[in-house]
Parts: structure tokens; C-alpha cells; sequence
């Protein structure tokens, strides 16, 4: 059975990387949403957080794909605190290593959790980020994205 999960990623700067995960079919992610619905929902803040909050349901991870920038993106971080408020396993992937047919390859960016203390009752808990390997990383990302989930879901 594939998880369902709710992709958390900085769009302007990934959305092909992102796309290419997707494409993979290892898992049942949240659907791309067309851009002309997407600019309604975003005319105000709290439309924006009605979306997240309503995808968030019925999924059991949000798996942050990390780009450059993503980690100073308010809304991955508003839907990182949502995610573990609402009890679901987060985890993180480095995607700088997969070619965007616009971009090229990218830059590490910063561990978007650095920011956020996770406590499940008294126990910290540390979230998992997996950088995938420098040769392929594409399918490192196909081959393990499942594993990686399910090791945060555990965790």
C-alpha cells in the first residue's frame, strides 16, 4: 500500500524537481493544483491556510522536499508546524542533486527544521533529512523515498 503524503516545497524554485518525484509513483502525494484555482485560493492569508490544512487530512507524512531556499519559505514552515501539531511524521529530502530542465542543479539548502523544536510527550524528537547521492540522485530518490518515509513514520 502506498502512503499518502503531503509534499511541502518552495514552488518558484522546485516545481520541476518537485514534478519529477511525483512522476515516480512511489507514493500518493498531494496533486499539483492548476494555477488558476491556485490564485484564488491565495488572494488571502487564510485561504492559503484552509488549502494546507485540508490537504493535510488523510495523509501520513509531509515530506519537505528541500531546496535552496525552501527552509525560508513561510508557508513549508506554517505547513511543517501544522503537519506536527496535526500528529503526522515529517521528513525531509535534499533535491539541489536533481536537474530542473529550467534551473540546472541546485544548492543544499539549509535544514528546514532547524528552526522548530519536535516533542512527542516528553521525547524530542529529531526529525530525518536525507540527501541523496551525489551520482544518481534520482534514483536514489525513487529507490528509498518510501523507506525514508516509513523510517520517519516509526520514528
Amino acid at each position: 500500500m502506498k502512503r499518502k503524503v503531503f509534499y511541502s516545497f518552495h514552488f518558484d524554485n522546485d516545481v520541476m524537481r518537485v514534478q519529477q518525484i511525483r512522476n515516480m509513483g512511489v507514493l500518493e502525494g498531494d496533486e499539483p493544483v492548476s494555477p488558476n484555482t491556485w490564485e484564488q485560493i491565495k488572494r488571502t492569508e487564510q485561504g492559503v491556510k484552509n488549502w494546507i490544512d485540508q490537504n493535510l487530512n488523510g495523509k501520513s507524512c509531509l515530506v519537505v522536499l528541500i531546496g535552496s531556499q525552501t527552509a525560508n519559505r513561510p508557508w513549508v514552515n506554517y505547513e511543517i508546524q501544522r503537519a506536527w501539531q496535526q500528529g503526522k511524521a515529517v521528513v525531509g529530502v535534499h533535491i539541489h542533486r536533481l536537474n530542473c530542465p529550467r534551473h540546472g542543479f541546485g544548492t543544499k539548502g539549509a535544514n528546514p527544521f532547524a528552526q522548530f523544536t519536535f516533542k512527542r510527550g516528553d521525547k524530542v524528537i529529531v526529525p530525518l533529512v536525507y540527501e541523496p547521492s551525489t551520482n544518481n540522485a534520482y534514483n536514489d530518490i525513487k529507490n528509498n523515498l518510501s523507506i525514508w518515509i516509513e523510517n520517519a513514520i516509526n520514528q
